[in-house]
């Protein structure tokens, strides 16, 4: 089979609360149940490309768990999901130094290719605050990357933190999170712009159909947010991500990587093999397994 038949999905969560706890899935969120490896065949059935590997994305445990998801999610790959690949797994890197031990832990983990500790839910400054900005510049010291996951009026701060870490791996999620719903485009999109004018800095076109009104969102005002990205980062620093299974709480599966098919029709088959397999194998530094 050929690359071009193929695609890596660099973002999805796995999750089941009896193994590791997540404070957020309580109460009635639609997609509180467990989710796990048959769970996302079952989703992405009628994809038109074979999927080649995942990328398992922290899934925002309880913060002690940190360690614990990660080596559960090894546990899979090992017995249950061999296209598991990589992961970004959480860490508190708000604790400076003192986030070592942890990130020490995640190293012994061969899979752990990068670090992702969520933003978006904490208030402007939190991620230029001195100790956490050391703690995202410790990140080269083990081979992890750092994925940004803010909503975009935190995206001043992000701007800023990136200056000050000049030798980590960046890649921002689900688009960095505009005001898709109420139609915003800026400063988002100058801010955009600037972001990907730093060429070590890659983004995950994923997340998308959840910043719109999720039941009554329309492609035609996905484009131009998409479309945005695709300008200001190319193909070359564009990677696909599902965001399974919280996409679900505004499309599916299969309605996602539609859209992005379409979006992406316009370029080279190269071009759409960059975004769909190569570069996501490129910056988590996969083995695709072909």
């Amino acid at each position: 089979m050929t690359k071009r038949s193929r695609y890596v999905d660099t973002h999805v969560h796995f999750w089941d609360k009896s193994v590791i706890d997540y404070p957020w899935l309580e109460g009635e969120s639609p997609i509180a149940h467990t989710h796990r490896p048959a769970d996302l065949e079952r989703a992405r059935a009628g994809v038109s490309l074979e999927l080649a590997a995942i990328v398992f994305e922290e899934a925002d445990c309880l913060p002690a768990h940190a360690l614990r998801e990660a080596e559960w999610i090894t546990a899979l790959a090992q017995e249950e999901e061999p296209r598991i690949r990589g992961i970004v797994a959480s860490a508190a890197l708000e604790e400076g130094e003192g986030a070592r031990p942890l990130l020490q832990a995640l190293a012994e983990l061969p899979l752990v290719k990068g670090i992702r500790r969520l933003i978006q839910g904490e208030p402007l400054g939190f991620c230029t605050a001195p100790d956490f900005v050391r703690g995202v510049q410790l990140l080269p010291e083990y081979g992890f990357s750092f994925d940004l996951c803010i909503y975009h009026p935190q995206m001043g701060d992000v701007l800023e933190l990136v200056e000050q870490c000049p030798d980590v791996s960046f890649l921002l999620d689900h688009i960095g999170k505009p005001g898709i719903a109420a139609g915003v485009m800026q400063p988002w999109k100058d801010q955009l712009r600037e972001l990907a004018s730093r060429p070590d800095i890659h983004c995950k076109l994923s997340g998308v159909t959840t910043e719109a009104d999720h039941q009554n969102w329309n492609r035609d005002e996905l484009r131009p947010y998409i479309e945005h990205v695709l300008d200001c980062f190319g193909p070359d620093r564009v990677v696909f991500g599902s965001d399974w299974p919280v996409v679900n709480l505004a499309a599916d599966y299969v309605t996602w990587f539609d859209i992005v098919q379409d979006s992406i029709s316009h370029l080279s088959a190269e071009d759409q093999q960059k975004i769909m397999h190569d570069n996501g194998v490129r910056f988590y530094r996969l083995n695709d397994g072909g």
